[in-house]
């Protein structure tokens, strides 16, 4: 019965942080995209890849602020749901690897290239910041 609980939380977990990255994206790329943009070409994934930053910072945050030697306790189930469920449907790198393939398609190579590099090393900075701010805060004691 324990196993089928953890499936329950994390995709519950998973079902909110899929809504999440859907509104926040939608409201991001929605106030980002010119009316004189053209529904046919692909829109620079402005939204994914704030998703993906925030995402990546938050489970460096949770990681470090929540480890044995942390500042705040969380159940296993607890971080199984944030990290595994929220975080893992919020995050999007499949909707990212989909996206710069179709601006590559497109043409739009310079696009495409800028997509990869904005979200890997910012993610990978999103990560360090979230693991350094909890660190600093675990230290605060």
């Amino acid at each position: 019965m324990q196993l089928v609980t953890q499936y329950l939380i994390i995709g519950l977990g998973g079902a909110l942080g899929s809504m999440l990255r859907f509104g926040i994206a939608f409201l991001i790329d929605s106030t980002m995209t010119s009316p004189s943009a053209s529904k046919a070409s692909p829109v620079f994934p402005w939204g994914v890849i704030i998703v993906n930053i925030t995402g990546c910072f938050v489970i460096g945050f949770i990681n470090s602020i929540s480890a044995p030697e942390g500042r705040i306790f969380l159940s296993p189930l607890t971080r199984q749901f944030i990290m595994i469920g929220i975080l893992g449907g919020y995050t999007t790198f499949s909707s990212f690897s989909l996206q710069t393939l179709n601006l590559a398609q497109d043409g739009q190579w310079f696009s495409a290239a800028a997509n990869v590099v904005i979200s890997v090393v910012l993610c990978l900075v999103g990560v360090w910041l979230g693991a350094m701010l909890a660190g600093t805060l675990n230290q605060m004691r």
